[in-house]
């Protein structure tokens, strides 16, 4: 239950921050918006996947993202249901939670949502969002559980 509890509400935080930004605050009229000294606020609507990579500009590009992301998050939960690992679980529950809040996006708009935007000076890192980060986060917890706890567990 902590994988899917943790991919509901990363699910649903996601969502909510999107769906205040864009019609709420409506960040796309107000943009820039300087949220801290370093990080603002900005719409960028991505077509491919993580840091902007792979942009699909086509409709059968859109359909595959949004098909592999599915099926990805079937296989992870899968593999909640078999874990008893709690940070595993969580792990996996962030990364679930995650594409399938990029999944409604793409399929409610076409594209993902980023509108969080770190940057230092003129230097910017790349725009996410809630359910990027919960991706980035889950992937860690998911190494240091494969490198570090599983070999304590096999013990």
């Amino acid at each position: 239950m902590l994988g899917f509890s943790t991919a509901l509400v990363t699910l649903i935080l996601d969502q909510v921050t999107k769906i205040y930004t864009l019609f709420v605050f409506d960040l796309p009229v107000k943009e820039p918006v300087e949220f801290a000294p370093f990080v603002n606020l900005i719409v960028v609507w991505n077509r491919g996947i993580s840091y902007g990579l792979f942009q699909q500009n086509s409709e059968i590009g859109r359909w595959g993202l949004i098909i592999l992301s599915i099926l990805a998050a079937i296989g992870l939960s899968v593999w909640i249901r078999r874990t008893t690992a709690k940070l595993l679980a969580v792990s996996l529950g962030l990364i679930v939670g995650g594409a399938i809040g990029n999944v409604i996006d793409r399929l409610a708009y076409g594209a993902v949502f980023d509108f969080i935007q770190i940057h230092f000076g003129s230097w910017s890192w790349y725009v996410f969002n809630v359910a990027d980060a919960a991706i980035v986060a889950g992937v860690v917890g998911l190494l240091y559980d494969s490198f570090v706890l599983e070999g304590r567990r096999a013990k």
